[in-house]
């Protein structure tokens, strides 16, 4: 039998998860205290699924490389999350969800799971509200609704601009009070470095104490990756300086098959790049473009003007500025999908309109000034307001948009020094999100049996592009309601295993083989610091494999990826201690995943002979700029089977990607 077997269920489509649930395998509540469960990655995926399980019964065990659950960098998501409850009565439907994620992806995700998540994704707001998340209401006390790019109906909750941050709280009190009856224990400060296999089973993880640099062997009967993406391949990203790929890298390297690694999001509303030295990248969230207007000057000598700062850009006049995701996309305008935001954006800086200071000159502004005084006038007539004055029209206005969006303005204002109520703020696209991740099947299960990945860490929902408000939806679905029915399923074998050892050989070998790897570090002795590769690294991951892509461009890449590969493992120098908090260390295990992560990443890339969502090749596009699928050749997910440290001899598995309940075409936001 193919490892490769998604194990999608039979039956209509609407009733496949219905019935999936009606059949799996259970462990009774007696039985569940006999089974351990390693969870790693105290995200919005893993803190969910964790404080699930352990409310069923289960022993959990928790890790995360952070000081606590808290600071997992789902805390950083700010827009929303999004449901199909349709409150606001414009259309919106399950189907619709399930429509409108399918085609964001550019028809390249799996059917039965974005279908599945459509239909889950009402209870996670539910959820969400008992546990006291501060959604924001209307004047009625409804639950509010925003847009967000790609689809034609308000279906995004949001709690201001700190959804992320205040989900997790809620996610985090539900593992604090599992903690506090002791079915959750919580290993902060702890990195995975390894996951052990027995018999054929994953069986425990290999992890270090970042604080002593103990190296420990934890157990358990099945192992839960929530770890996220690994957008810190390019260095520069949105993600938390210390969200990386090693736990899914690890599992990898064990035999989990790794799917569409090319696919990788760019965000269109990002702070742009200021200097050499920059470390990370600001996002500024997808609710802004509801009410905020894409621009760049319609001459080019008023770009070079506000570069040089000859001009400010709010006395360009309207007849003088090009709106151009309005004049391109007038059916969507600034809330086309994030994919194609980002490539209008690339392409009028690249013809010369680009409005930032900097080495590249690329950065467009989106201004707030047009929803100022439409919001200023309604507010004017709501409080019976004759003839306002053009001050009072601006300062109701802005106080609207300063409850909807204050906290993203004080952001961007401390960062830039700029006020965007005055001055339009300045964007350009940065990498956010990686649609690609380890394949799973439709339990959430890798090729390797007892290893399940959830939330941004697997491949399965998002296809070549996330619609914006996705990732916390997919997060909260995986841990919540769908993971705990899985994993039982596999659990149900497990009743009378017992304890899992960890004197046995696999784990031995696997410790010894950290243990190496660290003495290797420390005792290198070479002549350049870890971020020196990595920023190597980032420099051809963004030009090569970055938004716009070609052959000759993906060959370079395979080969100077290489190159740096070979150079880090002969010329890297980590300082320090094995047996104390060592951040260089932590960051040399991590880069050397990137590295090959990455070699892998223009691989995929390379054989992708097409453009879909994220992932651009120059030479499949059409006479308009857009991309060029080729649905009778790579409608597939592109699955990864490792061969060893030879990357390029990684062996591609497909798994055909069937449409029975959706019209596929060429997609269209105009």
């Amino acid at each position: 039998m193919s490892k490769l077997d998604p194990k999608i269920p039979h039956g209509p489509l609407a009733e496949k998860w219905t019935n999936h649930k009606n059949h799996m395998n259970l462990v009774a509540p007696n039985n569940r205290d006999k089974i351990d469960i390693i969870v790693v990655g105290t995200g919005l995926a893993g803190g969910s699924a964790a404080a699930t399980l352990a409310e069923q019964g289960y022993n959990v065990k928790a890790f995360c490389y952070q000081d606590s659950p808290r600071r997992a960098h789902s805390i950083a998501a700010q827009g929303g999350i999004n449901a199909a409850k349709n409150y606001q009565g414009d259309g919106d439907s399950t189907y619709r969800l399930f429509y409108d994620t399918i085609k964001g992806g550019d028809y390249r995700a799996r059917e039965a799971n974005v279908y599945r998540l459509a239909e889950v994704s009402a209870n996670i707001i539910d959820q969400c509200v008992a546990q006291g998340v501060p959604f924001g209401r209307e004047y009625g006390g409804q639950l509010d609704n925003r847009s967000f790019g790609g689809v034609q109906v308000k279906r995004t909750f949001y709690a201001k601009g700190q959804t992320g941050q205040q989900l997790l709280l809620g996610a985090y009190s539900a593992m604090s009070r599992q903690i506090g009856k002791g079915r959750i224990k919580m290993y902060n400060r702890h990195e995975m470095l390894d996951l052990v296999i027995v018999d054929g089973k994953a069986r425990g993880i290999i992890a270090r104490n970042l604080v002593t640099g103990e190296i420990e062997r934890h157990s358990a009967h099945a192992v839960v990756i929530a770890s996220g993406g690994y957008g810190n391949v390019y260095f520069l990203s949105t993600n938390a300086m210390g969200s990386n790929v090693s736990a899914a890298w690890k599992i990898h390297k064990k035999g989990a098959y790794f799917a569409n690694p090319c696919f990788v999001q760019i965000h269109p509303t990002c702070i742009p790049v200021h200097g050499t030295q920059q470390s990370k990248l600001t996002l500024m969230s997808e609710s802004l473009r509801n009410s905020g207007r894409i621009w760049v000057p319609k001459k080019i000598e008023d770009a070079v003007a506000i570069r040089e700062g000859r001009l400010r850009p709010e006395n360009i006049k309207e007849e003088d500025r090009d709106y151009y995701l309005e004049r391109r996309y007038p059916a969507f305008g600034n809330l086309v999908p994030r994919d194609v935001a980002s490539r209008a954006a690339k392409e009028r800086c690249d013809a010369g309109y680009g409005i930032e200071n900097n080495d590249t000159k690329e950065g467009v502004f989106l201004d707030f000034s047009t929803e100022i005084l439409k919001k200023g006038k309604e507010a004017a007539i709501e409080k019976n307001i004759h003839n306002p004055s053009q001050q009072q029209i601006y300062d109701l206005g802005k106080a609207w948009v300063e409850e909807k969006y204050g906290n993203l303005f004080v952001m961007y204002e401390k960062i830039t020094a700029d006020n965007p109520y005055v001055t339009p703020m300045k964007i350009y696209p940065a990498v956010h999100y990686t649609m690609g991740g380890i394949w799973v099947d439709y339990n959430l299960q890798s090729t390797i049996p007892g290893c399940f990945v959830i939330g941004e860490a697997n491949f399965s929902d998002h296809g070549a592009n996330r619609l914006g408000a996705s990732a916390l939806m997919q997060g909260l679905a995986d841990g919540y309601f769908v993971l705990p029915y899985t994993i039982a399923d596999y659990l149900s074998a497990d009743i009378r295993t017992g304890t899992i050892p960890t004197d046995s050989e696999a784990f031995e070998k696997a410790e010894k083989e950290i243990r190496d790897k660290v003495n290797f570090f420390l005792n290198n002795n070479g002549k350049h610091s870890v971020d020196y590769f990595h920023k190597k690294l980032g420099h051809i991951m963004w030009n090569k494999v970055g938004m716009g892509r070609t052959p000759e461009g993906l060959r370079e890449a395979i080969k100077e990826i290489e190159e740096v590969r070979n150079e880090f493992w002969k010329d890297v120098r980590v300082p320090g201690e094995a047996n104390e908090m060592n951040m260089e260390l932590e960051k040399a295990f991590r880069v050397a995943d990137f590295l090959e992560l990455g070699q892998l990443m223009a691989k995929d890339a390379l054989e992708r002979n097409e453009s879909c969502g994220g992932h651009f090749r120059w030479d499949h596009a059409t006479e308009e700029g857009e991309a060029e699928r080729d649905d009778a050749n790579y409608m597939y997910a592109a699955v990864w089977e490792y061969q060893g440290d030879n990357i390029n001899a990684e062996v591609m598995h497909k798994e055909p990607l069937i449409y029975e309940n959706i019209e596929v075409k060429q997609r269209s936001y105009k």
